[in-house]
């Protein structure tokens, strides 16, 4: 007898890990990994990453739907709910397995004392089944989804029309991005994977499975990396020879891009269990990077590097196609700590340059106050440092995230099938 989860109880547990708990999508996927059919995992995560994107929606629904309100000793039964409807408005699943799933989730696994929710939840449902075109019309609204920290932040930033297409795009499943490496033809891996070449060594693929059975994985071909996550190693305009300090390097996606083509990378992190990580990684891609365990605010080179990329600590707002728990984790809070710190990381690289080094910051971000703000602040303060602009000629297809000042900002909707959102802007010290 098999001890495997049935997947909406999986996605049940799963989904309560997150939301009640702060567990990651990822981390709370690992957790119950062993108890997961492999063939059951696209549809799990799917099921919860697409709840988790439509929450806002599924609880105005839910609120409709309910004559007393659903308060925090009922919560398993609103995760139910948020599954079922989830899989009878955003889905493609059948009504009869998406409601008798539902109850199932009510008779089996939750406590006796929510026992008699168990008619009307099947109710619910059928009704939702019933009225799904007069909901969805009446609830479509996808802002509900958001924050409003967070929409306050985008509206004030960009258009409403900009903001839209974002919404848009940060709703939708996002396809998997892997880069090869460099020696190696992106197009001969995207027919051997039936992906596509979206840019340079980048080859995307709608439909992966697990990572690790994909052909080249155990090879150290390729690793898995956002379109717009290769964007500032790229930038660096570093090559062979040359030594670059990546701080805040793991897991080590920017580190592998940099040391793959000869460059001499030191890949810097204060979390040990990231950096293991990151050399897991590098054993894998067979890439040779000096790994060093240390805060970036304490942390002196012993010899000045001739490129440095910080890929500063941030609120993650640009991931949230990927990582739509960010938006149920991140308050306003949060963000002018993150803020601080950036400040006080960017003053500290200044001081460790030397003449001529180049700086790359990014962040994989879309507020004002992380990206643009936070490098008017330094070069009004640092006058050893100077933008070095990304010119057009770099960024060919993308021309249109290079903003006036010369600084970068790729936004969800810049591709076809989405992109990271980050800000990065290049310095040079003089």
């Amino acid at each position: 007898m098999s001890d495997h989860l049935d997947s909406r109880v999986a996605s049940f547990y799963i989904l309560k890990k997150i939301l009640d708990e702060g567990n990651t999508i990822e981390g709370a996927m690992d957790s119950l990994s062993h108890k997961i059919n492999m063939s059951d995992r696209g549809f799990i995560r799917h099921l919860v990453t697409t709840t988790i994107r439509r929450l806002g929606q599924l609880d105005k629904i839910i609120n409709h739907m309910t004559k007393t309100k659903l308060g925090n000793t009922q919560m398993a039964v609103r995760h139910v709910l948020r599954l079922g409807i989830t899989q009878l408005l955003f889905m493609e699943v059948p009504a009869y397995a998406a409601v008798d799933s539902s109850v199932g989730l009510i008779e089996t696994k939750l406590s006796k004392k929510l026992q008699y929710l168990k008619n009307p939840v099947n109710a619910i449902l059928r009704n939702v089944d019933r009225d799904r075109e007069q909901l969805l019309k009446k609830f479509g609204n996808t802002r509900l989804n958001f924050p409003k920290w967070l929409l306050k932040s985008w509206d004030a930033r960009f258009d409403n029309a900009i903001v839209k297409e974002m919404i848009a795009v940060c709703l939708e499943e996002a396809p998997l991005d892997i880069t090869i490496k460099p020696h190696l033809k992106a197009e001969d891996w995207a027919d051997s994977l039936q992906g596509k070449v979206v840019r340079e060594n980048t080859v995307r693929l709608e439909k992966s499975g697990k990572i690790n059975d994909l052909a080249g994985y155990h090879e150290g071909e390729w690793w898995v990396q956002d379109i717009a996550a290769t964007l500032p190693a790229s930038l660096l305009g570093a090559k062979e020879g040359d030594t670059l300090l990546d701080l805040c390097a793991a897991p080590g996606g920017k580190t592998a891009q940099s040391a793959a083509k000869g460059i001499a990378v030191t890949a810097v992190d204060m979390s040990h269990k990231r950096l293991k990580r990151l050399e897991e990684n590098m054993k894998r891609l067979d890439l040779k990077v000096d790994v060093i365990a240390s805060d970036v605010l304490n942390f002196k080179p012993p010899v000045k590097a001739d490129y440095i990329l910080l890929d500063a600590p941030c609120s993650s707002t640009g991931t949230v196609r990927r990582h739509p728990e960010i938006l149920h984790s991140r308050q306003t809070q949060e963000v002018k700590g993150l803020v601080k710190l950036q400040s006080e990381m960017l003053d500290h690289v200044s001081s460790i340059m030397k003449k001529g080094a180049i700086l790359v910051y990014s962040v994989c971000s879309m507020e004002q106050e992380e990206g643009p703000d936070q490098i008017n602040a330094l070069l009004q303060r640092d006058r050893s440092l100077k933008r070095k602009e990304i010119s057009k000629e770099e960024l060919v297809g993308l021309e249109h995230a290079i903003l006036e000042t010369g600084d970068l900002q790729t936004l969800p909707h810049f591709i076809e099938g989405g992109m990271d959102g980050f800000f990065i802007t290049r310095l040079e010290k003089i």
